[in-house]
């Protein structure tokens, strides 16, 4: 038995007056996917906390007006990278500012994207967040049997 936990992250779906989302190419860890803004829930830290310091971190806007939308149980990011993420996902469509790459060893560019046309490859808790939200439902199950 593993004394290991799953770890929470935090994902932002910030869309624009457009019905558009903003995702970032990711560098690094998470590396080639594209994904929404996000990081992890440091402790003591409001999911709405979290949210807006990561957005903040990485984009430079300024949120808020923030709602949980959906969690995702990241299974698929396991088996790849070896590390048990449960996400929570936001949104919001209340910002200030333009996006800009703020951590560049973080990510390559912000583009504002519809969110039924996700570039590819696209980082799992991401694509599970958004397809959650555009079907206004809370969680879907990945279960798959081998």
């Amino acid at each position: 038995m593993s004394n290991f936990r799953p770890l929470v992250g935090i994902g932002v779906i910030v869309e624009n007056t457009k019905g558009e989302i903003l995702v970032g190419k990711r560098k690094g860890s998470h590396s080639p996917y594209y994904s929404i803004p996000g990081g992890h829930l440091e402790i003591g830290e409001t999911f709405e906390e979290a949210a807006q310091k990561e957005v903040f971190e990485e984009t430079g806007l300024k949120i808020k007006g923030l709602k949980v939308v959906s969690i995702t149980n990241n299974l698929e990011t396991y088996r790849e990278e070896g590390l048990h993420h449960v996400s929570i996902i936001l949104h919001t469509n209340e910002y200030i500012g333009i996006p800009k790459v703020i951590e560049k060893d973080k990510c390559e560019e912000w583009l504002w994207v519809s969110p039924k046309k996700l570039p590819d490859p696209h980082f799992e808790p991401s694509r599970l967040g958004v397809r959650c939200f555009l079907e206004k439902t809370f969680y879907i199950s990945v279960f798959t049997q081998d």
